[in-house]
Formats: C-alpha cells, sequence, structure tokens
C-alpha cells in the first residue's frame, strides 16, 4: 500500500473563469478593502499581451468597480476602449511600465498607514512575520514635487522606485509593482501591514525589529511566489459579497 499516491488536496474552491478586466476589478475590491480607499485617488494598471494596459476609470471608487468599468489605454496613456475617463496622472504608470519592460502591473494609491510614512519621510521596520513576507525595504522618494500627471514628477518616482517593488513617495502615497495581479496583491497587501504594525509598535514605546537576517532569510522566497492562497481567498471573499462584479 506505501505505493500509492495521495490524491492531492486543493487550498480551496477554485475561482470562476474570468477575463483580465475581471482581475483588475477584483484586485481594485480587494485593496480597498486593505486601506487603499482614498475616495477617487489611486490606480491600478496592467499590461496586456499586446502591450496595451487595463486600467481603472478615474470616477469610480475602488469597492464600486466592476469588469466592464475597465479601461484600455495604450503605452501613452491614450484610451483605446472604455466608456468613462481616465486619470490625467495616468503618468506616473505609462512610465513605470516604459522603464521596467519587467512590470506586469503597478498599484499606486494613498493608503492610510503607508502614507503616514511617506508623510514622515521614514521606512517602516520590520516587527512581525507578516511584515516580513516580502524581501527588501521599500524604495523612499523623499523629495514631493506635486501632481505626478507632471512628467518630471513622474519619472522623479520611477526613478526613485529603481528595482524595487514598493516605493513610499513622501507626503503623498505609496507605488507597488509586480510581475502579475496576485503578486502585486500580495506586496500591497504586506506593505500596508508593515506600516500599521509599525505604527502601532512605535506608539506604545517602541519594539524590537526582526533580526536583519532572519528577516532577509524568512522573506526570500517570497521574492518570486505569493503567499499560497492569498489572492484566490481574498477574491472569493470579495466576490461573496457582490458577484457582479465579474459583469
Amino acid at each position: 500500500m506505501s505505493g500509492i499516491e495521495k490524491p492531492r488536496r486543493l487550498m480551496g474552491p477554485p475561482l470562476p473563469a474570468m477575463t483580465p478586466q475581471a482581475t483588475v476589478a477584483l484586485l481594485a475590491r480587494m485593496l480597498f478593502r486593505e486601506g487603499y480607499d482614498d475616495h477617487l485617488a489611486g490606480h491600478i494598471t496592467a499590461r496586456q499581451p499586446d502591450g496595451t494596459l487595463l486600467v481603472n476609470p478615474w470616477g469610480l471608487t475602488w469597492d464600486e468597480v466592476t469588469a466592464s468599468d475597465i479601461m484600455r489605454i495604450d503605452g501613452d496613456g491614450h484610451v483605446l476602449e472604455g466608456r468613462w475617463t481616465v486619470t490625467p496622472a495616468i503618468t506616473l504608470h505609462t512610465e513605470v511600465h516604459r522603464q521596467r519592460p519587467d512590470i506586469g502591473v503597478a498599484v499606486h494609491n494613498h493608503p492610510r498607514w503607508g502614507t503616514l510614512w511617506a508623510d514622515a519621510h521614514r521606512v517602516p521596520p520590520v516587527y512581525d512575520q507578516t511584515s516580513a513576507m516580502m524581501p527588501g525595504d521599500p524604495a523612499l522618494y523623499d523629495d514631493f514635487g506635486g501632481s505626478v500627471d507632471a512628467l518630471d514628477n513622474a519619472r522623479a518616482c520611477v526613478a526613485a522606485l529603481g528595482d524595487s517593488s514598493t516605493a513610499l513617495l513622501a507626503n503623498h502615497g505609496v507605488l507597488v509593482v509586480g510581475q502579475d495581479i496576485a503578486q502585486a496583491h500580495h506586496r500591497a497587501v504586506v506593505l500596508e501591514w508593515r506600516c500599521r504594525q509599525a505604527w502601532h509598535v512605535e506608539a506604545m514605546g517602541g519594539g524590537v525589529p526582526v533580526r536583519p537576517e532572519v528577516f532577509e532569510r524568512f522573506a526570500a522566497p517570497f521574492a518570486q511566489v505569493s503567499f499560497p492562497g492569498l489572492f484566490e481567498a481574498m477574491a472569493r471573499r470579495e466576490l461573496r459579497a457582490d458577484p457582479l462584479i465579474l459583469d
């Protein structure tokens, strides 16, 4: 009997088949719940095989967007498909995708805790295991030059990002990039968690950060993979709350 192969078990119910537009809408919903909820601010882009970008519309909050709301633009930000408008600040994203061809998805918003550390021009320490689920520190762009619809400001933010996966934009918000939707989601969640936990620990009077060598060792696998099952579990939660996301 020892030669009998045990059946593989799923981590959870599989997600339904989804269009690329649906995955962008889902990402917006999921991150809104994580605190990426500054009213009409924030933009998500997802590079497609033909080089175009899918993007959430400007005038809809992230907790109401559905698949049919997602816009398509070219590499210069011109609208190709969609019934709504695209933010002028999309310049940040077109520059990210132009300068970093390895990036499939870019997320910019002003989440509650990440923006606090960006306002302080400080990188939060890693105080707990979840905060360590992404290697390296966020880059810090410490010179707020105004809105990123200005080309020079957008390029300065991208230059500050460098080859990092996340950045704190001083007096502004955060920038998170990934190879795909699931990786961008994981990194955005971990960044906001890290910022929130560090704020609370320091509000208590301080704490003991994770040792650098432990952080480096623990975080290393997450350079290529996301936390297994996280995206799917959080997506199922949003679909239970509103199945019309996929419409």
